[in-house]
C-alpha cells in the first residue's frame, strides 16, 4: 500500500486527517447540569487526565499491533513466493549439471599420457592459474561504496520498539485525528528522529519555562528570563517580542497553571509558523496530480540544496508522483555529478548537459521538454546559488523563469530555498538576500538533527514571511518530511 507524504495518507484513502477525527461522545443535559464541589472538581480534573492519559496509551498499542500485524502479513507474503523461486533455481541448476556432463566424458575419453607429461601439464596449469589470479587482484576495482546502492527498506523490514518515542509520536498523531489503523512505520520512525533531533532545544527550554510561566503575570524578571531562553534558541528578536507580548496578555486575564500556560505557547508558535508575515498560506503544499508542477530549488553551496533535491525526488517517487530532475546547477565543480547520484539513489532519472559551463537556460530548456514528453507531473531543478554576484544570480534567475513560462505556461512553478538550520541568524540573512532576487515561494530547513535550535524557524515565518515547506532532520534518504507546524511545535516544547 503506497503511503502519500504529501497527503499524508495511504493511497485510496478518501478521508483527510481532520475528517477522519474521531467525535468526541456528546455529555448528557443531566451531566451538563450536575454541580460538583471545588474538592471533587479537582478529583475529576485528576481522574480526566489518568483517562486521558490511558487513552493515548491504548491508542498508541492498537497502532503498534496494527504496524506489528502488517510486518507479520508482509513476511508471510514473501515466504510464500519464496517455494515457487527455488524450484526455478533447481531446475536451472539441473540443466547446468547436463550441460557440462559431456566435458567431463569427453576428458575421461581423452588418450592416457606419460609421467612426465602430465608432470608438465600440472606445472604450466599452475603457472596459469597463479598468472590469472594476480590479474584479477591487480586489475579487481574497489565496491561500491553502500551510499549509491542504498534502497529503501520495506515496511516489514525495519524494528520498531513500543517505547516512550513510539507512545509520544502516537500521542501527536492521535491528536491530528489519525486512526490507529492508518498508521505507517514510516511516520512513527520520522517523529522519533525528530523529537531527537531538537531534544537539546526542548530541554532546555521546557523546564525552565514551566517554572517562569506558572507564576501569575509575567514580572520584568520573567521577561527577561525568557528572552533569554528564546534567542538561545536561535528564535529572534521579532518573535520573541510577539510571544511574550500575546503570553503576557494571556497572563494577565487569567492565571494558567504550567501546563496551560505552555499549551498556550504552543498555540503562539503554530499560529506563527502557520500564518507566515500574518498570511494564509495552504498547509498542504503537495504537486498536483496529473499536471506539469516545476519547483526551482535554490541555496548557497553547502546547505544540502543538492542533497535536498534528491531527498524530494525520493519523497515523490514514493508517494507515486512521476518525477524528473533537471542538473542546471552547471558552474558548481561535481554539482551534476552529485545530482546525478542522487537521481540513482531516488530511481529518478536526471536531465544534465556533459558540457562544462553550459548554460544553466539551456538544461531547463531541454528538462521542461524532457518532463512534457515523459508525462512528468514534478520536474525539480537544481539551480546555482553563488551570492557573490547578485546581479549574475538575478539575471540567470529569471532568464529560466523565461523559459518555463514560454515553453510550460500551464505548468504549476514554486521556488523554494534550502537553509541550514544550524547556520541559525546568518541564515536568515541569506534568505533574505535571495528574497531580494527570486520570487520564492517556500524554505527547505535542513540538518535539524545537528546543533540546530530549531527556533530559525520561527524567525524565518515571522521575519520574512515565508512557510516552511520542509524539513530535514539527518542524512538519509528518508530524512526529511513536509512540514507540519503541529508536530514541530510538540517536538520543540512539547512534554
Amino acid at each position: 500500500m503506497v503511503f502519500n507524504w504529501f497527503r499524508r495518507q495511504f493511497k485510496g484513502s478518501e478521508k483527510s486527517p481532520e475528517e477522519s477525527k474521531v467525535k468526541q461522545p456528546e455529555v448528557s443535559e443531566t451531566e451538563e447540569t450536575q454541580t460538583t464541589s471545588p474538592e471533587s472538581e479537582s478529583q475529576g480534573s485528576a481522574d480526566g487526565e489518568s483517562e486521558a492519559a490511558a487513552d493515548d496509551l491504548n491508542w498508541a498499542k492498537a497502532a503498534y499491533e496494527h504496524i506489528q500485524q502488517a510486518k507479520t502479513d508482509s513476511s508471510a507474503l514473501a515466504t510464500s513466493s519464496e517455494p515457487s523461486k527455488t524450484a526455478e533455481q533447481m531446475e536451472t541448476s539441473a540443466v547446468a549439471t547436463e550441460l557440462e556432463a559431456p566435458r567431463e566424458i569427453d576428458n575421461e575419453s581423452k588418450k592416457p599420457k606419460s609421467f612426465l607429461e602430465r608432470a608438465k601439464s600440472e606445472r604450466l596449469g599452475r603457472l596459469e592459474e597463479l598468472k590469472e589470479r594476480a590479474i584479477v587482484e591487480a586489475e579487481s576495482e574497489p565496491e561500491p561504496e553502500p551510499v549509491l546502492s542504498e534502497q529503501t527498506p520495506d515496511d516489514s523490514a525495519v524494528e520498531i520498539a513500543f517505547d516512550e518515542g513510539f507512545v509520544w509520536s502516537a500521542e501527536v498523531l492521535k491528536a491530528q485525528g489519525r486512526r490507529p489503523d492508518r498508521v505507517s512505520v514510516e511516520e512513527i520512525t520520522w517523529l522519533k528522529r525528530l523529537r531527537q533531533g531538537l531534544g537539546k532545544t526542548r530541554r532546555g527550554l521546557i523546564n525552565q519555562l514551566k517554572a517562569i510561566v506558572g507564576q501569575g503575570p509575567l514580572n520584568q524578571d520573567a521577561v527577561t528570563e525568557i528572552e533569554a531562553l528564546l534567542l538561545s534558541a536561535d528564535v529572534g528578536v521579532q518573535v520573541c517580542d510577539r510571544i511574550i507580548d500575546r503570553l503576557q496578555a494571556k497572563l494577565r486575564e487569567e492565571t494558567l497553571p504550567p501546563e496551560a500556560a505552555i499549551a498556550y505557547m504552543k498555540q503562539v508558535l503554530r499560529d506563527i509558523l502557520d500564518n507566515p508575515g500574518g498570511k494564509g498560506y495552504d498547509k498542504n503544499f503537495a504537486p498536483e496530480k496529473d499536471t506539469l508542477n516545476i519547483w526551482l530549488v535554490t541555496g548557497v553551496n553547502g546547505v544540502g540544496k543538492t542533497t535536498t533535491i534528491g531527498k524530494i525526488a525520493h519523497l515523490a517517487q514514493t508517494s507515486d508522483y512521476r518525477c524528473l530532475i533537471g542538473a542546471a546547477d552547471t558552474f558548481r565543480a561535481a554539482a551534476v555529478e552529485q545530482i546525478k547520484v542522487w537521481g540513482t539513489r531516488s530511481g529518478t532519472e536526471v536531465i544534465a548537459n556533459q558540457g562544462q559551463n553550459t548554460d544553466p537556460a539551456a538544461v531547463v530548456f531541454d528538462a521542461i521538454a524532457a518532463a512534457q514528453a515523459r508525462n512528468t507531473e514534478l520536474l525539480l531543478i537544481d539551480t546555482a546559488g553563488r551570492l557573490q554576484n547578485k546581479q549574475n544570480l538575478m539575471e540567470e534567475l529569471r532568464k529560466i523563469r523565461r523559459i518555463i513560462d514560454k515553453k510550460a505556461p500551464d505548468a504549476r512553478v514554486e521556488s523554494l530555498l534550502v537553509l541550514d538550520a544550524t547556520l541559525g541568524q546568518n541564515g536568515l540573512r541569506q534568505a533574505e538576500i535571495f528574497r531580494e532576487v527570486a520570487s520564492l515561494s517556500g524554505v527547505v530547513l535542513t540538518k535539524l538533527d545537528g546543533t540546530a535550535k530549531g527556533g530559525v524557524a520561527l524567525a524565518v515565518a515571522e521575519q520574512l514571511g515565508l512557510p516552511i515547506r520542509f524539513i530535514g532532520a539527518g542524512e538519509g534518504i528518508e530524512d526529511l518530511r513536509p512540514f507540519s507546524s503541529y508536530e514541530f511545535v510538540e517536538a520543540l516544547i512539547g512534554g
